[in-house]
């Protein structure tokens, strides 16, 4: 197995707009594993707009890796590849480098200064470890939950995926914490009910954010679209589009949440593609 590419080599910038694709730089090359046994492949190069081209296709597809066409690299090559780029912070750049152009297009200033914060639970894969699994018994559903953080446009801040026993008011503390560190402009959070409690005066004393719960009337029944809430839950939907977010399939609560980040930089590069100005 080859060494990790190193940091300054991930397709980070430039990022290219090719057709609903966000795509590196095509003429630097991503070396093939010794895993890959196919005429071509064996001792060839591989493009990162293979690979790019290859991760797409399964996280919007919903497939299993190994179920990769064979028109792309061996799937050993593209999970390889996947994987490092998750380690090396390499989805996290692109799709923050997109975020920025996405805001500055529609005329806002790169860095939120307010944010919105909501939970979802996934039913887990027989492949995501137990150790890293739970059950959420409001749902009623066993797997893990992830914790986002979107600003006013409902672009993604931060994400955070941990077990799906974990109270929404504990999963919130990491993600704060996260989303303080990344962006320190970030002063107001909007949430729902679920995060009344302890952790309102911890973030106003600790990370210097006012966190507002945004609740919805007793005296109105049925569907109720509540202020800001519904930019987070819009968001969600736009992550559930793609079918390798519906369920929870990775090992790694880390490559999950790598694959929620790549699930919006298809959605964000397919914004900017359309403005045919880019």
């Amino acid at each position: 197995m080859p060494d990790p590419p190193r940091t300054h080599d991930m397709p980070v910038l430039p990022v290219l707009l090719d057709h609903r694709r966000t795509v590196a730089d095509s003429g630097t090359p991503a070396t093939a594993t010794r895993h890959d046994t196919r005429p071509g492949w064996a001792t060839g190069e591989t493009s990162r707009r293979l690979i790019l081209d290859a991760i797409f296709y399964l996280v919007r597809g919903g497939i299993a890796w190994a179920q990769l066409p064979r028109d792309f690299p061996p799937y050993q090559t593209v999970y390889g590849i996947f994987s490092r780029w998750a380690a090396a912070g390499a989805w996290q750049r692109v799709h923050d480098a997109l975020r920025d152009l996405v805001r500055v297009h529609a005329g806002r200033d790169p860095l939120p200064t307010a944010a919105i914060i909501d939970s979802q639970t996934v039913r887990g894969a027989d492949t995501v470890p137990a150790a890293s699994a739970g059950y959420d018994a409001g749902k009623k559903t066993k797997g893990r939950k992830r914790h986002i953080a979107t600003d006013t446009m409902g672009l993604l801040l931060a994400v955070v995926v941990t077990a799906a026993h974990i109270q929404d008011r504990d999963g919130a503390h990491r993600l704060l914490a996260a989303l303080r560190i990344r962006f320190s402009t970030v002063s107001h959070v909007w949430a729902d009910g679920g995060y009344a409690g302890r952790l309102l005066p911890w973030a106003q004393k600790v990370l210097s954010v006012t966190v507002e719960v945004v609740k919805r009337t007793d005296k109105l029944s049925g569907f109720l679209v509540l202020p800001r809430r519904w930019v987070v839950e819009r968001t969600f939907g736009w992550i559930i589009k793609h079918r390798r977010c519906v369920r929870d399939y990775e090992t790694l609560p880390a490559h999950h949440e790598a694959m929620v980040t790549t699930a919006m930089i298809m959605t964000m590069s397919r914004r900017l593609a359309r403005t045919g100005d880019w």
